[in-house]
């Protein structure tokens, strides 16, 4: 015996394969547009990237890739974007000026991503970028709008660690003042340079 189809079952099939098929077409649009993309948006990063390199490290002519692999800190030019890695700064004359260091942690609203510079023959970080940051507009944000703030990272000791004062109470090479009002923003910057020197500063190596 055979089915009989009706009318409304008709039109539900033809709906769902047009559905069907603008879902695959929207699917497919996505996807080629991402491939397409992808190239600009690794050179828009990698040339982000190059210009914090050079904001922290003052006075760089030429940028090298580092990463820490089977124990080792060798110079690679690319890797997985996992893959975590420094980047060593030399001047015109062949001499290193020191690594800009990415760092990354927990803010008072979300994650905050930064690079330092550091200059390894005396401990001292010399400059600092905001790479990415949330933090609340008008009192967490002057971690990368305050100048006064951004001063503290000129000339910072890191020895034995850094570490966050009340403003107008720094004493000593290795305290940053607070940011009055976002001290909870102050000490996450803190806390990243912390952990990201805990994390590199002993696979460099001991340049004079």
């Amino acid at each position: 015996m055979s089915k009989e189809f009706s009318t409304a079952d008709f039109s539900s099939s033809r709906i769902v394969a047009s559905l069907a098929l603008v879902a695959f077409m929207s699917g497919l649009t996505i996807v080629t547009a991402y491939e397409t993309t992808l190239p600009a948006i690794k050179a828009n990063k990698a040339q982000t990237l190059r210009e914090s390199v050079l904001k922290v490290l003052p006075g760089t002519a030429t940028v090298r890739r580092l990463t820490w692999r089977n124990e080792t800190l060798v110079a690679a030019e690319t890797g997985p974007d996992s893959e975590e890695a420094i980047f060593e700064g030399v001047d015109a004359v062949k001499k290193v000026i020191g690594y800009a260091i990415p760092g990354a942690g927990p803010g008072f609203q979300d994650t905050i991503r930064l690079m330092y510079g550091y200059r390894p023959h005396d401990g001292r970080i010399i400059g600092l970028q905001i790479l990415d940051s949330r933090e609340t507009p008008g009192i967490g944000d002057k971690i990368f709008k305050d100048a006064e703030f951004r001063a503290n990272f000129t000339n910072l000791a890191v020895a034995p660690t850094i570490n966050v004062v009340k403003k107008g109470k720094k004493s000593a090479a290795n305290e940053i003042d607070a940011i009055t009002g976002a001290t909870i923003s102050s000490k996450a910057v803190a806390r990243i340079l912390n952990n990201s020197n805990e994390l590199w500063l002993s696979r460099l190596p001991n340049i004079k």
